[in-house]
Order: C-alpha cells, then sequence, then structure tokens
C-alpha cells in the first residue's frame, strides 16, 4: 500500500513536471515572435506574455510559482544559447540584455498566485484587469532592471503608457480567446445534458403510463381475489392474491425508478433557454447523425418567434425524435426543413423531410406503441417507441400533432399552447 501511494505520488510530480515544462518551452519559443514599438532594440514586446497566460489558464499547472520561475529561466537560457552559439555574443553580455525577462515571468506568476487566478476564471472583466496589472508591473520591473544592467535612458511618460496600453490590449485579448474556449466547451456539456434529459424525459412519461397499467391490473387481481374468496375457491384466490402481492411490488420498484429519473428531468428544466438554442441543438445533434449514417441531409431553419422557455427538455425530446426519424426516413440524399411560428394563442412547430414518406393507410396506427417502419440487417424490428412517446409528451403539455403526407416526404405540424411552453415572468 505505501509503494502504491508512493508511486502515484511520483506520478503527479511527473505529471506536474511535464506540464511546467511544456509551458516554459512553448512559451519560450513563441516569445521570439516580436513586436517592436520603439526605435530601439532592447525595448520590445514578444507573444510569449500571451502564450504563458493562455497555457496557465487552459491548463491550471499545480504551482505558478514555480512555473513562472522555470518559464523564466527558460527563456533566458534559450535567449542566451541563441545569442552565443548564433550571434556569438559573449555569455555576460547576453545574460545581462536577457536576465530581466526573467523578473516578468516570475513576477507575472506570483502574482496569478496571489490571487488565486483559478477564483477569477469566471468573471472576465476581473480576470482581464488582475493580469493587465501583473503584466504591466512585471513589464516595469522588466525595463527598469534592463536599464540599471545596460545603462539605458529611462522611458518616457509615453512610452509608459504604450506599456499600459499593450498590457491591457494582451490582457484582454487572452481571456477572451480563453472564455471563446471555455463557452464552446460549456455548449458542448449543454448539449449532452440536454441529450441525456430528454431521452430521460421520454422514458419517465413512458414509466408513468406503463404505472398506470400496473395500477389497473393490481386492482384485477385483487378483485378476483375477493371474488375467487367469496366462491370459496381458497387455492385460487391465494393465487390470485400472490399475483396481486407481486404486481405491487413491481410497481413500488417502478415508482422509486420514476421518482429518481423526476428528480433529474425536474433539475435540468430548472435552467431555462431560447426556443432558438433548442433548434441548434436539435439541427446540431441531427446533423452529426445523419454523417454518422453517412447521409447528405441538408437542414433549413426558419423561426419567426423566439422566447424562453422553461420545457426544453420535453421539447428537445418530442424534435429531436422527429427529426431523427426524418433523417431515417432519408436514403442518400435530402432536405428537412423545421419551421416555428405563432399561430393566435399557439406555437406552431412544422419538420418537412424529403424521405420515403409514410403510407396513407399506416397514418391512423403510426403513434401507437409497437408501430415500427425500421428493421435491421437481420430484418428484426426496431422498438417502435419513439412516436407514442412524441405523442405522450404533446399530450402533457396540451398540444395537439398532424400528419400530412405529400407525394414527396412527410410533414409533421405540432401546436402547442404558447403558454404552456413560454417562461413565465415573475
Amino acid at each position: 500500500m505505501f509503494f502504491t501511494h508512493r508511486f502515484f505520488k511520483k506520478e503527479f510530480y511527473r505529471s506536474g513536471f511535464m506540464l511546467m515544462l511544456l509551458i516554459a518551452l512553448v512559451t519560450s519559443i513563441i516569445s521570439e515572435v516580436k513586436v517592436i514599438p520603439f526605435d530601439e532594440e532592447s525595448f520590445r514586446f514578444g507573444l510569449g506574455s500571451i502564450t504563458f497566460f493562455l497555457l496557465i489558464l487552459i491548463w491550471s499547472p499545480a504551482s505558478l510559482i514555480r512555473t513562472g520561475f522555470v518559464t523564466g529561466l527558460t527563456v533566458v537560457c534559450l535567449r542566451i544559447f541563441g545569442d552565443v552559439v548564433l550571434n556569438d555574443i559573449q555569455v555576460t553580455l547576453s545574460l545581462k540584455n536577457h536576465l530581466p525577462a526573467f523578473l516578468f515571468y516570475f513576477l507575472f506568476a506570483l502574482g496569478l498566485h496571489i490571487i488565486k487566478v483559478n477564483r477569477y476564471k469566471t468573471f472576465p472583466l476581473l480576470l482581464g484587469a488582475w493580469a493587465t496589472l501583473f503584466e504591466f508591473l512585471g513589464n516595469g520591473m522588466e525595463q527598469l532592471t534592463r536599464q540599471l544592467l545596460l545603462h539605458h535612458t529611462l522611458l518616457s511618460l509615453k512610452e509608459w503608457a504604450l506599456l499600459l496600453g499593450v498590457a491591457l490590449f494582451r490582457s484582454y485579448f487572452v481571456v477572451g480567446l480563453y472564455s471563446s474556449f471555455t463557452i464552446s466547451e460549456q455548449k458542448k456539456r449543454l448539449e449532452e445534458t440536454l441529450g441525456v434529459g430528454s431521452e430521460l424525459y421520454a422514458e419517465t412519461l413512458y414509466l408513468q403510463k406503463l404505472m398506470n397499467h400496473i395500477e389497473q391490473v393490481t386492482a384485477s387481481s385483487h378483485d378476483l381475489y375477493r371474488q375467487l374468496k367469496k366462491k370459496e375457491l381458497h387455492e385460487l384466490s391465494i393465487q390470485a392474491l400472490h399475483i396481486a402481492q407481486e404486481i405491487h411490488e413491481v410497481k413500488k420498484d417502478s415508482q422509486r425508478i420514476l421518482s429518481g429519473l423526476s428528480k433529474i428531468t425536474v433539475s435540468k428544466v430548472d435552467n431555462p433557454l431560447f426556443l432558438s438554442d433548442v433548434l441548434n441543438f436539435v439541427v446540431s445533434a441531427n446533423e452529426k447523425y445523419s454523417e454518422l449514417l453517412k447521409k447528405n441531409v441538408t437542414f433549413h431553419l426558419m423561426a419567426t418567434i423566439d422566447y424562453e422557455t422553461d420545457q426544453q427538455i420535453p421539447l428537445l425530446a418530442l424534435l429531436n425524435n422527429l427529426t431523427a426519424n426524418a433523417v431515417e426516413a432519408i436514403s442518400h440524399k435530402g432536405e428537412i426543413m423545421i419551421e416555428i411560428f405563432e399561430e393566435s394563442t399557439r406555437t406552431c412547430f412544422v419538420i418537412k423531410d424529403t424521405g420515403a414518406g409514410i403510407l396513407e393507410e399506416d397514418v391512423s396506427v403510426i403513434f401507437e406503441p409497437g408501430y415500427t417502419t425500421k428493421f435491421n440487417d437481420q430484418g428484426v424490428a426496431a422498438t417502435g417507441i419513439g412516436l407514442s412517446h412524441v405523442k405522450e409528451i404533446i399530450h402533457t403539455l396540451k398540444g395537439k400533432i398532424q400528419i400530412e403526407t405529400p407525394k414527396i416526404g412527410t410533414v409533421f405540424r405540432i401546436e402547442i399552447p404558447t403558454e404552456n411552453i413560454r417562461k413565465r415572468v415573475e
């Protein structure tokens, strides 16, 4: 056990060291790309600080102070190596020229360590302000040290102002870049969460419907028990009672499962989104689905209304189900149009596709559990519960659904009272 603990501890420090070394090397290399705002070669801005700050935000090294120290040292060593090998400059002169750069990275990392930078990652304005301050202080100390070692003239007020301006630009550039990266990741996680939530919501409705049937069967079994007991059919009455008890146990287990699923789906509904967000998720998910099926499907989205909804989970469940069915109905290449508009007090969703379509005689049974036109390569039918779920969801939202069967494809038209899916303003 002790050996295992030491092994993982060693691996942790090794991985931390490798991350620190990677940040130092990448920063050192990119820092050689420079912008020179003044005539003097000694006063220049590199892209190293941008790279260093961005890598710290993305990778969050275990020790910012050690990372700043190692990065500063690596930058200085790499520049001295370049001067000595490529430019035949004396080591002492090169050291005086580049040693101040060490101060910048160390002081910048020290500042981020002091404020505990991870606490500000969700506050971009404050993060940018702190980074601007630390970069300005770090650059200021670098320039003052360079002036002291190389006997350069002091910077003018205009040059100090430019130093502050560059610090402001670089800091907020990095914060903006990092924020766009994190927003993209958050959106991806939200899509996955909503996708799982919509599937759970549909299954919850189906389980609720199943429990109603279980309740009816339990009541019928118990009624049968009483009738058999009255007729003094002892053995049959005991058997009927046993069946009723077993069904009751199934009901209790189903209630526990339903309770757990309901808590999950309700918690996911508490974060409202706009209709346009829901539709974008549907289109994005089914674009990936069509690519997975190796189909060339073009999506068209038309929306004349948009508002915040607290029913994004049921909407996503039914729209995603219908859109996925449309993708499956298209053989190789086709189009799917999703249209949203408002008529009086109802919000209308229309999904059209250019797929194989539905036979006229099947329209009346298409929402029945078990109906399917999908078979796998072995000829085994799909479960056929998707459209029955859609019907249940629309029923819970007090809406209605209609099917049209034009010459090409299928049209689903859904109408839901706007007040049932629009978030109420408190």
